[in-house]
């Protein structure tokens, strides 16, 4: 991958070099007395030269922690008068980069340490990785090794001990081309028991009480409870739907929620959501909108629709870059201080407040003594039901009014890169809730975001790169961009009927097999064979914080199989699905997205309406089909002279007496045609377990 503006100039290595990079996260360190350099083929053509290790350090622009370290150590002049002196000094944007920090967080793995950022790690002059950590301190402190030291103590084993340094790296480096192949060559038949037993194992570990997976901290695993939510509309287990429920409902009344912003914050330092790291990143809110959109066409919790509401608020307020596609993140800190623009001390909000204050603060957990050192973070879940009518009109002008407020203090940063995968991730969301919700302007904003990406991001008609900002496009693109941008298309096409979407994403999916596909074993590379070359080439189905682009995959095929009926994608579907499932029976835990993908691919419920977009009838039940929560809903729509595929089960069939007719099928097997919203309800109703 390039970053544009650097490829091929001669660099000035004694000098901090970031004052020429797109990353916000860069810029935020291009005053540090530290040489920093980009990487690239110059800086480690420079390491080789001065047979110096390199010192890569990680991270992104809304990490709180690697603005301490960046404070506390890159600031000091010291300090980085020993990183010039001993190492050449690699900055990455893990966002920009993340085939870069996927693969030396692999490397801090191998090496038996809990990954994070910033990551730091150390590597041979040709990028090998043989040493690493995260967040150290200045000076030894809470249990770790001051930085100094670190770095001191590297210094002398790169020269004094360069055989045990080899013997790292090459142990490392082995693990991390092993990682790549299969563990296993045998098949896993996925069925629906596996998946009903991968969902009981994932149960077992939901927090009863607070929900969530486990104790402190939590993070949102969107992927674990669809797989989750799935289940229960599989078989009907109450618990399921129960754990599932008690998440999302905490996590909405919880301190993890922006109650006057709108938006979730990364995750929560706490097991009961109250304190998070104040990060917004957008792909958390795409999965989170999703996911509580499907919830909420079950329960019909006015909490989380008005959660839904106000999340897109903020993403259409705050979230939009240049010519519409969407920002990246908003920073945890402000004025150096995290948190700072989010919590309040009591007597602000009287002094806002007067009169209402009282009541606002009895709602939402204010005291005079806070609940997070000293301050308040703001959240309804010590009593989260909704009060009458005419309280919550009064909380939510007051809500208003503090937002007013908060407006005036100094914000936290904005990166407003624009990534082609975390923008897939939103597009995706918004297409769906926006048919499910009758929100056109939400359909339009996707539709903004498709453009810009489609024809800003791309080179040709089908070559995608992943990161844009400041007319530096980081390219070519990795797995995710073309999966989630890919499903994003695919999400437009079942919204509009648009056929260019369902063209662009076979032309993406092509790239795909041509430029990605591992050959050998099965599954697809994270970089394409057109990118530079690194220290080994990662594969894998495991999610992270965000879906695995094999995962996403799975999903993708499957869907064009059933809109198609091109045997094409159902053997590639098949093909990726036997290539990991292998890694099932060892864990799998991180691999929410492959397994909703099996669960599409095995339960697809195709909903064919014959008629015509536009006409008032056809509406109604394109709005029927999104209004049930039915998480493997593939709809098409085709007009009475056209003809759906040949494969599709409801090849053939017409509309009854001249009216947009409706048929829901499992399998080779539909149901009854319908021409009302009432009864397409009861039919995608019939076909789940509850």
């Amino acid at each position: 991958m390039t970053g544009g503006a650097l490829s091929g100039i001669k660099i000035d290595m004694g000098r901090n070099n970031l004052d020429t990079a797109a990353s916000p996260y860069l810029q935020q360190h291009r005053d540090n007395p530290v040489h920093w350099q980009i990487w690239g083929p110059e800086a480690l053509a420079a390491a080789q030269a001065a047979n110096k290790p390199i010192l890569l350090s990680i991270g992104y622009a809304a990490c709180h922690w690697c603005h301490v370290m960046a404070h506390e150590s890159f600031e000091n002049p010291q300090i980085a008068a020993v990183m010039n002196d001993l190492f050449i000094n690699i900055k990455v944007d893990r966002e920009e980069r993340p085939d870069i920090d996927a693969i030396y967080m692999n490397a801090l793995q191998v090496l038996g340490e809990q990954g994070g950022w910033p990551l730091t790690m150390f590597l041979t002059p040709k990028g090998e990785p043989f040493w690493g950590g995260t967040y150290f301190p200045p000076e030894s402190k809470y249990g770790r090794p001051g930085f100094r030291e670190v770095l001191e103590k590297i210094s002398d084993a790169w020269q004094q001990k360069p055989d045990a340094i080899a013997q790292n790296t090459k142990m490392i480096v082995g693990a991390l081309r092993n990682l790549a192949k299969p563990q296993s060559r045998d098949r896993l038949p996925l069925s629906n028991d596996v998946l009903d037993q991968v969902s009981a194992q994932i149960l077992s570990h939901v927090d009863p009480e607070q929900g969530g997976i486990g104790t402190a901290p939590k993070f949102p695993q969107t992927g674990l409870f669809d797989l989750l939510w799935r289940a229960y509309l599989r078989t009907g287990i109450p618990d399921y739907s129960l754990a599932v429920i008690t998440t999302i409902s905490r996590m909405a009344q919880g301190g993890i929620y922006d109650h006057l912003g709108g938006g979730f914050a990364r995750y929560s330092t706490d097991a009961e959501w109250l304190a998070p790291h104040f990060e917004k990143m957008l792909y958390d809110n795409a999965q989170l909108l999703s996911h509580m959109a499907s919830v909420e066409a079950e329960t019909a919790d006015p909490i989380l629709r008005q959660r839904i509401e106000e999340t897109v608020g903020w993403l259409l307020r705050e979230m939009v870059a240049e010519a519409g596609g969407f920002a990246a993140t908003q920073d945890a800190d402000s004025e150096g201080e995290e948190g700072k623009f989010y919590v309040w001390h009591m007597g602000e909000i009287e002094d806002a407040l007067g009169a209402y204050a009282g009541e606002f603060c009895a709602a939402y957990d204010v005291t005079d003594h806070g609940n997070w050192e000293h301050k308040t973070i703001l959240r309804r879940s010590l009593s989260p039901d909704l009060k009458d009518a005419a309280s919550e009109k009064r909380l939510k002008l007051a809500r208003e009014k503090l937002l007013a407020v908060r407006e005036t203090r100094i914000k936290p940063g904005w990166d407003d890169k624009v990534l082609a995968d975390w923008n897939g991730l939103m597009i995706a969301s918004l297409a769906e809730l926006s048919q499910q919700y009758a929100q056109p302007a939400w359909l339009t904003a996707a539709e903004r975001a498709y453009a810009f990406i489609a024809g800003t991001m791309q080179q040709g008609e089908d070559r995608l790169g992943h990161s844009w900002r400041s007319d530096i496009l980081v390219f070519p693109g990795l797995l995710d961009d073309y999966a989630n941008m890919s499903a994003a298309a695919l999400a437009l096409f079942e919204a509009t009927g648009n056929p260019a979407y369902l063209a662009q994403a076979k032309r993406w999916l092509d790239v795909v097999e041509s430029d990605y596909l591992d050959t050998v074993n099965g599954g697809y590379f994270f970089t394409s064979k057109e990118a530079e070359d690194l220290v080994t080439r990662t594969r894998h189905a495991a999610d992270n914080a965000t879906p695995a682009g094999n995962g996403t995959l799975v999903s993708v095929f499957a869907r064009l199989w059933y809109l198609t009926g091109e045997l094409v994608w159902r053997e590639r579907a098949q093909n990726l699905i036997d290539a990991f499932s292998a890694d099932v029976g060892k864990n799998f835990f991180p691999m929410g997205a492959y397994l909703n993908g099996v669960d599409l691919f095995i339960n697809a419920v195709q909903v064919a309406i014959i008629g015509r977009r536009g006409d008032a009838a056809t509406d109604a039940l394109v709005a029927a089909a999104y209004s049930v929560s039915v998480p493997n809903r593939v709809v098409l729509v085709t007009a009475p002279d056209a003809m759906l595929p040949e494969t599709h089960p409801a090849t053939g069939k017409t509309q009854i007496e001249g009216k947009p007719t409706a048929y829901v099928c499992l399998g080779p097997t539909c149901g009854l045609p319908v021409t009302t919203p009432a009864e397409l309800v009861a039919s995608l109703k019939a076909t789940r377990a509850v």
